[in-house]
C-alpha cells in the first residue's frame, strides 16, 4: 500500500493550537466525536500494575512483570489533519504506557537500519548480523527480517527469560479463544504461519540493537523524535534483565510492548508526530527521516494475513474500520491505544484508553465531521 505525500500539508507540521475549522472540520461535529471518545473509556484499572497482576495476558508463572509500570490517565487523544492540530482531549501531553504501539516503532527503526545499510534489505537473513546464537538452529537459521516484521518467523527460543511458547496458539479479537495459548504447538517453516507473538517481537528488538550497536531509544530520539519536535517527556523502558553486552558496551534492550512492564511511555501529541511522519511518506519538513520506499513496504499486506503489514495493522477490504479508506493503517496497543493514519482524508487520529468496541464508531464520527 502506498501512502501518498501530503501536498496540502505545511512544510513543517504544526501540532500546537487546535484549529478544526481551518483544516476542514465542522467544529461542533468534531467536538461531538471527541466527547464520544472521552465517554467510552476502556474497562481497565487505572493502576496498570494491578491490571497486569490479574493475568491480563497470561497466567502464572509467565505473567511475571519484568519492567516498570506507571498508573495511566483518563481517555486522551489528538486529531491532526493536513499537518495541523484539529483537536485534543484529556491530557494530550501526558506520557502513558502505550503497549503494542511500540511494535510499530520497531518497524520504523528497522527501516532506518535498512536505509543506513546496516541491513541489506528486509529479505536478508537475520543470522547475517546476529551477535549471538539466536539464529543458528535449523528452525531459526533461514528467518529473515521480513518474517520477523510480519510476525511469520516461527522463531524458537527465549528472550529475557520469556520463551516464545508463551504466545503460541495466541488469538486476538473479541471472540478469541486462548484456551490453548502457551501450549507447545509444533512450529511451521518460517514465512508460512502468522502468529502475534510478543517474545518474537522482543527478539526483533534485540536483533535491531545488535545492528545499531546502540540502545534503540537513542536511535529513536536522534532520528525520529528530535527531528519531529517531540517533547522530552517520552521514554522507552526495558526489563530489569534485558541488559546486553554489545561492542564492549553494556546496554539495555527494550520490548515491543508493555504486558511484562516497560515499553514505550509517550504522549498522544508525540504519537501524532509519528503518525504524521508516516502519512507524509517518512518526510518531515525538508528532511526525509525514513525512506519513502520503506513506508510503502511497511504498510503492504502480509501474504498470510492481509490485515497486517510490518508491525502495523491495515484496513484491507475496509474490514477493521469501515468508515476509513482501504489505505488506512494503524499502530495498535492493548488498553485502547491507537495511532490511525488515513491518507484519503490526510488525517491522523490518536486515541488512548478507548474501549476497543467503540474504536470503529469513533473513527467514523471523526471522518463524518470532515466538512470540506
Amino acid at each position: 500500500m502506498s501512502m501518498p505525500a501530503a501536498p496540502a500539508a505545511p512544510p513543517t507540521p504544526d501540532l500546537t493550537t487546535p484549529a478544526p475549522a481551518e483544516v476542514g472540520f465542522d467544529p461542533d461535529a468534531l467536538a461531538d466525536a471527541v466527547r464520544f471518545a472521552a465517554a467510552h473509556e476502556i474497562g481497565w484499572s487505572r493502576d496498570i500494575a494491578a491490571q497486569l497482576a490479574k493475568g491480563q495476558f497470561e497466567p502464572p508463572p509467565w505473567n511475571e512483570v519484568l519492567g516498570p509500570t506507571s498508573p495511566r490517565g483518563a481517555p486522551q487523544g489528538a486529531i491532526v489533519r493536513h499537518g495541523r492540530l484539529a483537536a485534543t482531549w484529556g491530557e494530550p501531553d501526558r506520557a502513558d504506557m502505550t503497549f503494542s504501539v511500540a511494535k510499530s516503532y520497531l518497524a520504523v527503526l528497522a527501516g532506518i537500519a535498512v536505509g543506513d545499510g546496516l541491513i541489506a534489505d528486509a529479505d536478508a537473513r537475520v543470522a547475517v548480523t546476529a551477535l549471538d546464537d539466536g539464529f543458528t538452529s535449523p528452525q531459526n537459521r533461514t528467518i529473515t527480517w521480513h518474517h520477523l516484521l510480519q510476525q511469520t518467523s516461527e522463531w524458537e527460543g527465549t528472550v529475557w527469560s520469556k520463551p516464545d511458547q508463551i504466545d503460541r496458539y495466541r488469538q486476538l479479537g473479541p471472540d478469541a479463544d486462548n484456551s490453548r495459548k502457551g501450549e507447545a504447538r509444533p512450529l511451521a517453516s518460517p514465512g508460512t504461519y502468522w502468529e502475534y507473538n510478543d517474545v518474537r517481537v522482543n527478539r526483533l528488538s534485540l536483533s535491531l540493537m545488535q545492528c545499531f550497536r546502540r540502545p534503540l531509544p537513542e536511535i529513536l530520539a536522534d532520528r525520529i523524535m528530535t527531528p519531529t519536535g517531540a517533547s522530552d517527556g517520552w521514554a522507552w523502558r526495558g526489563y530489569d534483565n534485558a541488559w546486553e553486552e554489545i561492542a564492549g558496551n553494556r546496554m539495555q534492550g527494550v520490548p515491543g510492548g508493555s504486558h511484562w512492564g516497560g515499553g514505550l511511555w509517550i504522549s498522544a501529541r508525540d504519537q501524532a508526530r509519528l503518525g504524521q511522519l508516516i502519512l507524509q511518506g517518512g518526510r518531515w519538513g525538508q528532511r526525509q527521516l525514513l525512506p519513502a520506499a520503506w513506508c510503502e513496504r511497511m504498510l503492504s499486506p502480509c501474504e498470510i494475513n492481509p490485515e497486517y503489514g510490518y508491525l502495523w495493522w491495515l484496513n484491507t477490504g475496509r474490514q477493521r474500520w469501515p468508515a476509513a479508506s482501504a489505505e488506512a493503517a494503524a499502530a495498535i496497543g492493548a488498553g485502547g491505544n491507537i495511532i490511525l493514519v488515513e491518507p484519503a482524508h490526510q488525517l491522523v487520529v490518536v486515541a488512548r484508553w478507548l474501549d476497543d468496541a467503540a474504536t470503529a464508531d469513533f473513527i467514523a464520527r471523526v471522518i463524518a465531521a470532515i466538512a470540506d
